[in-house]
C-alpha cells in the first residue's frame, strides 16, 4: 500500500502543479481559467502532502526514496505558495479591491458577464472589469476600464454587446482594455 502512496502521491503532485501554473498562466494573458479557486488546490496539496508522508515508508529503492522526498518537499513549498495566495485572496476581497456590481445574462442566456469594481485607493487608479462566467469555476476576463464606476449594458444581439460604448464580439473572443499578446 505504500508503493501506491509513493507513486499517487507523486503523480498528484504533477498534475496539481500543473494546474496552478496554468492557472498564473490563464490570469496573467487572460485567457478561460479552468483551474480550480486558490482554496480547493490547497485543499489538494494538503491532501498530496499526507499521502507523500505516507509513501515516505516505501523503501524499496532508492529512486523510491528520492521521489517520496521530492514529493514531500515539493507539496510543502506548493502548498505554502497556494496558503499565501489564498491569504491574499482572502485579504484583497475584505479590503474592497473588487466589489460586485452588475450581473448581465444574454437574451439567449448563453452568456453570464460579472461586472466588479475596483479602487486602489490614493495610492493609485478605480476601475471597471468584466468577466465571463463559464461551466463550473471557470471564467474568463474579457473588459477593463479605468476610471470609470459605473457600467451600462446594452445587447445587440445574443453575441454582440456594448458595454459603455464599447461593442464586443463575445463569440469571437473579443476583449477591451486588455493587451493582445502577438506570436511572432
Amino acid at each position: 500500500m505504500n508503493k501506491h502512496y509513493n507513486l499517487g502521491s507523486f503523480y498528484l503532485l504533477l498534475a496539481l502543479a500543473a494546474l496552478a501554473g496554468y492557472a498564473i498562466y490563464s490570469n496573467i494573458h487572460h485567457m478561460w481559467l479552468v483551474a480550480p479557486p486558490n482554496y480547493i488546490l490547497f485543499l489538494g496539496s494538503l491532501c498530496i502532502l499526507v499521502l507523500a508522508i505516507k509513501g515516505l515508508k516505501y523503501k524499496e529503492s532508492r529512486l523510491a526514496r528520492i521521489r517520496s522526498w521530492v514529493t514531500v518537499t515539493f507539496s510543502s513549498l506548493l502548498s505554502i505558495a497556494l496558503l499565501f495566495a489564498v491569504i491574499v485572496t482572502f485579504f484583497a476581497s475584505t479590503m474592497g479591491a473588487s466589489v460586485h456590481i452588475k450581473t448581465a445574462s444574454s437574451p439567449d442566456e448563453n452568456y453570464t458577464l460579472e461586472f466588479y469594481r475596483w479602487n486602489a485607493g490614493a495610492a493609485g487608479s478605480l476601475g471597471i472589469r468584466g468577466e465571463i462566467n463559464g461551466a463550473l469555476w471557470t471564467k474568463k476576463r474579457f473588459y477593463y476600464q479605468v476610471n470609470k464606476e459605473d457600467v451600462n449594458i446594452t445587447w445587440e444581439d445574443a453575441n454582440t454587446v456594448t458595454i459603455n460604448n464599447h461593442t464586443l464580439q463575445l463569440d469571437e473572443g473579443e476583449t477591451y482594455g486588455y493587451y493582445q499578446i502577438i506570436n511572432f
